[in-house]
């Protein structure tokens, strides 16, 4: 008797990009000054005091939290978007907590009941996992310049990003609004990225959900958030969404099903953090210093800065192979990320993130000035 085994599910799944990524490091690691590390963009500073009190204070928490969150944290996030979003008019039927945003990315068309002949599209240069998300679900992923541009037959998914990873580009509020009026029209669902909405630098970001770009309806859109960035919580997996309560409703009692929770003290974490605006403003001047150092260093040394007006990136080019780029960094003790990890249109520039501390921000400058 044979037995037939399924196709593994990664062979859908691109090579994990960051694997390719580590001879450089090793090469930056060995630099004498040490590697000062400007890929990932993961956050390097404390958590704020705030959160960790209230992350410790809800430490003997034995039961089961809920998917959809405690009321507390409910309330904490309709305030948080009523008075940072413009979004107003916004219940508990209108949020719902997930457990990070690249989980949510990841499996949302699957959650969706997408797959084949299903199309889910995202930006030509994107965060990979809206491909990886497609591809779960065995749905075929599009790529587009303009959001409005795909052809709507069999679309189910539009991925809107701004401000963008990669680029740090942002959306107009004339931008979003031509969107969600097309995918409204053409009966597509709109989620939109909007992790790095708190750090915008030559421009002011806007929420999908502001009532000048959705008329005051959430019929058809959702907004994703995360408190990665903008609060360092990164390894605290805290994020949420906001919009369509028909949609959330559905994807509630999917994650209710599959457990997905968020742990109870991240739960009171992300209430004291979406309660407190004075530690996001010190955490921008933090970032604002560094990207200044940076990106006047790299303007210096001969690369081009393009977009980067929002996000924790600079995306830059040297008009030559990013790989070429990269290689050539790492004999200086610097990582970057390729740009082509982000679709074949980056393939001659690189993403610079200025998540590094002070004291790496400071040694980048000095080698780059030598």
């Amino acid at each position: 008797m044979s037995t037939t085994v399924a196709q593994p599910v990664s062979s859908r799944l691109p090579v994990f990009p960051w694997d390719r990524l580590e001879p450089y490091k090793a090469t930056a690691a060995a630099h004498p000054g040490g590697i000062v590390d400007l890929s990932v963009g993961t956050p390097v500073d404390p958590v704020p005091h705030i959160v960790q009190r209230a992350l410790a204070g809800a430490a003997d928490s034995p039961g089961y939290p809920t998917v959809w969150g405690t009321p507390e944290l409910r309330a904490a996030i309709t305030g948080w978007a009523g008075r940072r979003l413009g979004a107003d008019g916004l219940t508990d039927a209108h949020v719902l907590p997930v457990v990070g945003s690249k989980e949510l990315v990841a499996w949302l068309p699957t959650q969706l009941g997408l797959g084949a002949g299903d199309k889910v599209a995202y930006p030509r240069l994107a965060y990979p996992t809206y491909e990886v998300g497609a591809r779960l679900a065995g749905a075929e992923a599009v790529v587009y310049d303009e959001p409005t541009e795909p052809d709507p037959a069999g679309l189910r998914l539009l991925w809107l990003n701004s401000p963008s990873n990669p680029t740090g580009r942002v959306l107009s509020k004339d931008e979003l609004t031509r969107a969600v009026a097309w995918a409204r029209e053409h009966g597509v669902l709109v989620f939109s990225d909007e992790c790095y909405l708190e750090l915008g630098w030559d421009a002011d970001p806007v929420s999908v959900l502001h009532p000048d770009v959705c008329g005051g309806s959430y019929e058809g859109i959702v907004a994703v958030h995360s408190l990665s960035k903008r609060s360092n919580l990164a390894g605290y997996r805290s994020a949420f969404l906001l919009g369509d309560p028909a949609v959330l409703g559905e994807l509630l009692q999917i994650r209710k099903h599959g457990g997905m929770m968020t742990p109870a003290p991240v739960q009171a974490a992300t209430v004291a953090a979406l309660g407190d605006d004075a530690h996001v403003a010190r955490q921008r001047e933090r970032y604002a210093r560094r990207r200044a150092a940076l990106r006047e260093a790299f303007e210096t040394a001969g690369f081009r800065v393009e977009h980067s007006e929002a996000s924790l990136y600079l995306w830059a080019t040297r008009d030559e192979s990013c790989w070429d780029t990269v290689a050539d960094l790492s004999k200086q003790g610097i990582l970057v990320a390729p740009g082509d990890f982000y679709g074949a249109a980056g393939e001659r520039y690189v993403r610079i993130a200025f998540t590094a501390t002070d004291e790496r921000v400071a040694a980048a400058v000095r080698r780059l000035s030598s």
